[in-house]
């Protein structure tokens, strides 16, 4: 329901507008996604310089839509708070801290391969009536995730066909590989997490208190999980039986994650 304040802003639902314009980060972060893609598309300059700065900006893209479906769900479900915030600016900056948020993913893109989850959207649980709704919210980000992949899977599939530059396939496949891993690992039923927190509101009030104990630590959780070396063989198995299945190329992404790494060209 949109109107106007006494002084003649626009508002959505008590909202102004200007709360959901995409800020100036987000769109500079997607100019350079467009801007990297042609120069790795047409082989201009470093092309690994090239790839790296389509990968790891096409990734902050999607970390932001991925917090934006959190925020836009929350605010559709009741928590207007979300917008006060600035989380419906898709503004990466406001989503946690930036080395938690930015740097630390990214790092681990480039090391490791894996679409480490990114920031977070602080929600107020209590303007959210019904458990259904706070599962969806939590279920909002996963599903971008998911909805990325199919779409990269599909484009690579259909586009490396055609012909083209293998590094820009090789890049776009790496980007539907990190989607791929940050999609399994938000669903996994870890407190704190996405996952933990679309069933947080179905449990017990014993286990509802006792999840709620460990949900600050599950980032660490997570990484003490991916640190042993049979789950993290369980982990990187289902994300290969997933890839195969969605007919992802293995030898692609595997070059894209060589090409990023432009440092050692």
């Amino acid at each position: 329901m949109a109107g106007d304040r006494p002084g003649g802003e626009p508002l959505v639902l008590g909202v102004p507008r200007a709360a959901f314009r995409p800020s100036p980060v987000f769109l500079a972060l997607v100019a350079l996604f467009v801007t990297s893609g042609v120069l790795t598309w047409n082989g201009f300059g470093n092309v690994r310089l090239d790839v790296f700065l389509f990968v790891v900006s096409g990734w902050l893209v999607s970390l932001c839509l991925h917090e934006y479906a959190h925020a836009v769900v929350a605010f559709r479900a009741g928590d207007r708070s979300v917008a006060h915030r600035g989380y419906l600016t898709l503004n990466p900056l406001k989503y946690s801290h930036p080395l938690l948020s930015i740097v630390l993913p990214v790092a681990v893109v480039l090391l490791g391969g894996i679409g480490l989850p990114g920031g977070a959207v602080w929600v107020d649980r209590h303007a959210i009536p019904g458990r259904l709704r706070h599962t969806l919210v939590s279920l909002a980000g996963p599903a971008t995730n998911v909805l990325f992949t199919l779409v990269l899977v599909l484009a690579v599939r259909l586009g490396a066909a055609g012909g083209g530059p293998v590094e820009f396939w090789a890049a776009l496949a790496l980007l539907a590989f990190l989607q791929l891993t940050a999609s399994v690992l938000n669903l996994l039923p870890v407190p704190g997490l996405d996952g933990g927190n679309m069933i947080q509101p179905w449990l017990n009030p014993q286990w509802r208190k006792m999840y709620d104990l460990f949900a600050p630590f599950g980032f660490i959780l997570l990484f003490a999980l991916l640190w042993n070396p049979r789950i993290n063989g369980w982990f990187f198995g289902a994300v290969f039986t997933v890839g195969d299945f969605l007919g992802l190329p293995q030898r692609l992404y595997a070059l894209g994650l060589d090409l990023i790494r432009f440092w050692q060209g």
